[in-house]
């Protein structure tokens, strides 16, 4: 029958990891102050995919297409847990009030697919995802 118990796993999203992902950003010492990134589950990665498709009707046939960008930056809101860029604080000094416009005005390109990176290898995706990711930023 097997050893259920071990795949009794704590949950996902209970895992995180401090990263530097950019030195402009120090505390008080000085230091470079790190982000700090979440796992997601595959059940919170289907729901971001669906918040990032469009439905069209293109030949009596509903197409379903992804929006990458959109999907990037909500994994981006997703994975980070502090900086938290809900806060009204950030998101005023950014001038948005998206959320999601908060990491694309805050970083450079270099430091944004950096983020991209970290968030793919937490959520164990190979060097093959983070390198399309990557090239993807840049473009």
């Amino acid at each position: 029958m097997g050893n259920i118990k071990a795949f009794l796993l704590p949950p996902v999203m209970e895992e995180t990891k401090e990263v530097i992902i950019t030195k402009r950003a120090k505390g008080a010492d000085g230091k470079p102050v790190p982000f700090v990134l979440r796992r997601i589950d595959q059940e919170t990665n289907n729901k971001l995919l669906k918040q990032a498709q469009k439905k069209k009707m293109k030949d009596g046939q509903l197409i379903v297409e992804t929006d990458n960008e959109k999907f990037g930056k909500l994994l981006v809101l997703a994975c980070v847990v502090e900086p938290d860029f809900r806060d009204s604080e950030l998101c005023a000094h950014y001038k948005t009030m998206d959320p999601l416009d908060v990491p694309v005005r805050m970083l450079s390109s270099g430091e944004y697919a950096k983020l991209m990176m970290e968030i793919n290898r937490l959520n164990g995706f190979d060097d093959v995802t983070a390198n399309s990711i990557e090239e993807e930023a840049k473009n």
